[in-house]
């Protein structure tokens, strides 16, 4: 396991409590994700979270809707219309209080969940009809009041550009903290934007400006507004889905590094698996190999450091479908 991704401990993640096979939802049954448990789960560290079980409303339970307007609905349960808004409100507002202890680097909900769904979920009009406009009330509250971390849906996550790009941000954001945790400094914080520079790059050319920027006037902020505004610019940047154009331009920068080391036969080789991957007959993950194995060859030591070559454990088995 390269030393980019070796961590003090697991990243600690919230999770639908269903999600982990625990028999919660309203039907006393469960969503149990195999890919969450199984693969990501060698990982991290799951919080589980049930509102709906937790706001005290019981397993098996009737089921409920979100009912009236898509930015403030209420929570009405299907069959006597009884209006449990304010009880799970009141819930998750001291709930996402406590969730702060737990240094939480992301949080995957259950979709379309009336109070877990992140994104499309059905509000229905006094007449009965659903437009998929909603959020759940525990995930507004959590992505309000916690606008920083990573929040994915397990239905999102069957997409593999949105899962790579999820586990990137959670990765990020645990080395980000044990960084400031370990040595919230400036020249800690130079190191740690050395090392991950091109993972920044190929999200967001944009903020790897201005973060470099930043980096650069560190001396003349106050150091908190400084470490603040730098985590800020990191997890907006990382939010951004990577692209093959934004790829290449990373992969050619980092051929520059070591082109007069090359041999005209590697050079060739390098460049025509660029351009393979270009055309989309190979995925990231053959030129990254390739580069690895140069790097390696040729002892680059900046090259060495990058996240961007090492950001994951291989067993995640993620760049296969950027």
């Amino acid at each position: 396991m390269s030393r980019n991704f070796l961590l003090s401990e697991k990243i600690k993640l919230g999770i639908s409590t269903c999600l982990l096979g625990e028999n919660v939802r309203w039907n006393a049954k469960h969503k149990l994700d195999r890919h969450l448990t199984q693969t990501l789960g060698q990982f991290v560290e799951y919080v589980p979270v049930c509102p709906e079980v937790e706001a005290g409303f019981g397993v098996p339970r009737e089921s409920m809707r979100l009912v009236g307007d898509p930015q403030s609905p209420r929570l009405i349960k299907f069959k006597n219309k009884e209006d449990r808004t304010d009880q799970m409100l009141n819930w998750t507002k001291k709930h996402s209080r406590n969730l702060g202890k737990e240094d939480l680097c992301g949080f995957i909900f259950k979709s379309y969940s009336p109070s877990c769904g992140m994104t499309n979920v059905k509000v229905y009009s006094d007449k009965g009809l659903p437009v998929k406009k909603g959020v759940g009330l525990f995930a507004r509250e959590f992505i309000d009041h916690f606008p920083l971390i990573p929040v994915e849906d397990e239905g999102r996550l069957h997409d593999p550009r949105i899962r790579d790009n999820f586990i990137e941000r959670i990765f990020s954001l645990k080395r980000w903290r044990e960084m400031l945790a370990q040595k919230k400094s400036l020249g800690g914080l130079g190191d740690f934007h050395t090392r991950n520079k091109l993972l920044i790059l190929s999200h967001s050319p944009k903020h790897a400006g201005r973060m470099g920027k930043l980096v650069a006037a560190g001396k003349s902020l106050p150091a908190n507004k400084f470490f603040s505004q730098y985590g800020k610019l990191l997890m907006e940047a990382l939010s951004l889905q990577r692209t093959v154009k934004k790829n290449l331009n990373v992969l050619q920068h980092i051929m520059g590094y070591f082109k007069k080391q090359l041999t005209t036969d590697e050079k060739q080789e390098l460049l025509k698996c660029f351009e393979q991957y270009k055309n989309g007959f190979v995925p990231l993950v053959v030129p990254i190999t390739l580069v690895n194995h140069y790097v390696r060859k040729y002892d680059q030591p900046y090259l060495k450091m990058q996240t961007y070559l090492n950001p994951h454990p291989i067993e995640l088995k993620l760049g296969t479908h950027v």
